[in-house]
């Protein structure tokens, strides 16, 4: 595999680790600044989801600058939204003020899900493709981790300092907007936003020197097929209709498996399970290594067993894992299980609920916290990628917002063996969209799938 390739690939790759860390910073002080600003249920849901309603938007708005500006001057805006936001949250007394920050944060999160991938998916070559765009997702779960791991030494070192949480993720952010200086644009941006062949040649030679001629030939012929077609921009046409179910459909059920709900309120989750607060802490960090390790052992097997095979081995795993999620809480909340004195299961119960918890991370990384971000950026032609990703990502994060806004009433009102098993009845009908509607992927070339996959 070319170095420079994969030198690229890994800096892009980083705006993954800004998008984990800030997705889940917030878990860890959150209680805090309900504290300190007295909010109410409705306010504290707020102030949470706030980023989600910037994400989803950020989602829906970052193709244009993708597609007028490119790639990389987009990824250099949202490396300038999160070092920006990131200090302004940390410093500012007016929840308001917090709250508008928390929005523009959002934007950089949803705009970076579409962009990132998008590059990494038009540098690589097909038979590698699935290993590098995966390298996003698995900084998204670094981030994620190293996220935890400093809530938690601030919360045990720092007196839980939410503010010196917050402005931590400035370090990693002026990092990446300086890397990404190093960055060519992709050359099938150039080539069919802008038309600058020269310059695309150049890049296309450094990527793949002996083919660069016939990776040249094949991005213009594309252009120039998408040129014939009148609706070739029109990406809910009949042609692209299929690509946009499925991008919807892997989007949608990504999200109502729960993760988002999980991972932002892991310790309230731990809590109400029977744990203090700094046990919660940390069974939260550990599920952070358990996604880590499990992304690492994705990227070994996506490019050999395919995006199908690992989503269907997910789906399984994921109804097992929730289902007896779902009836540990129903044996607390009907007092079957041991309970103490105060009606809430004794450690040895937990101690289940931890264990399938993780079993639940290990299996959502192996499978849809592997694959969508791939599987987004590589089913759509040249011409529509942007909007397609853009699809897929606002489809994700509008979810993920409804999901984050409601989970604290609802954890509060609902029994949580409900709560699991909708999460596990929905990865029942995510395993019958697997088998019957999903494609496999891997191994074929951007341009390839475009003839086999749209519809003339």
């Amino acid at each position: 595999m070319n170095r420079k390739v994969i030198f690229w690939a890994v800096i892009t790759a980083l705006g993954g680790f800004l998008f984990g860390f800030d997705t889940v910073v917030v878990s860890g002080a959150e209680q805090a600044i309900q504290k300190f600003w007295q909010l109410g249920d409705f306010q504290h849901g707020f102030t949470i989801a706030i980023a989600l309603v910037g994400t989803m938007t950020g989602a829906f708005a970052g193709r244009m600058p993708a597609e007028k500006l490119g790639r990389k001057a987009a990824l250099m805006i949202v490396a300038v939204i999160f070092l920006v936001t990131s200090l302004g949250t940390a410093f500012v007394n007016n929840w308001y003020l917090f709250v508008i920050l928390r929005f523009i944060g959002g934007l950089g999160i949803g705009a970076s899900s579409v962009i990132a991938p998008i590059y990494i998916s038009e540098i690589s070559p097909a038979s590698f493709r699935g290993r590098l765009v995966i390298l996003f997702q698995f900084n998204i779960v670094l981030g994620i981790v190293v996220s935890l791991l400093s809530n938690y030494i601030i919360v045990t070192s720092y007196h839980g300092s939410w503010r010196l949480m917050l402005a931590v993720m400035a370090v990693p952010s002026l990092l990446y907007l300086i890397l990404l200086k190093f960055v060519p644009e992709s050359p099938r941006w150039l080539i069919l936003h802008k038309s600058k062949y020269d310059e695309a040649r150049t890049t296309l030679q450094l990527m793949n020197a002996d083919g660069y001629e016939q990776d040249m030939k094949n991005i213009i012929d594309s252009k120039n097929q998408e040129v014939k077609d009148a609706t070739s921009e029109n990406l809910f046409s009949k042609r692209y209709r299929k690509l946009a179910w499925l991008a919807f459909l892997i989007a949608f059920f990504n999200q109502v498996s729960g993760i988002n709900a999980i991972l932002y309120f892991a310790p309230s989750i731990f809590t109400l399970a029977g744990f203090d607060k700094s046990d919660s802490f940390s069974a939260s960090f550990y599920l952070g290594l358990v996604n880590f390790a499990f992304t690492m052992l994705a990227i070994f097997l996506i490019d050999r067993a395919g995006r199908r095979k690992l989503m269907m081995i997910g789906s399984l795993g994921l109804i097992a894992a929730l289902g007896l999620v779902s009836y540990c809480f129903h044996l607390q909340e009907s007092h079957v299980a041991v309970a103490g004195a105060n009606g809430v299961v004794n450690n040895t119960d937990g101690g289940y609920i931890i264990w399938l918890l993780m079993a639940y991370i290990a299996f959502f990384a192996v499978s849809q916290g592997a694959v969508i971000w791939v599987f987004l950026s590589e089913i759509f032609p040249n011409q529509v990628r942007a909007k397609g990703q853009s699809l897929g990502s606002f489809t994700h994060w509008t979810l993920a917002t409804i999901i984050t806004f409601l989970f604290p009433a609802v954890r509060t009102h609902v029994e949580g063996q409900y709560i699991f098993m909708f999460f596990c009845g929905m990865m029942v009908l995510q395993l019958l969209f697997v088998w019957k509607l999903m494609p496999e992927t891997k191994g074929k070339s951007l341009e390839n799938m475009e003839r086999t996959l749209t519809m003339h």
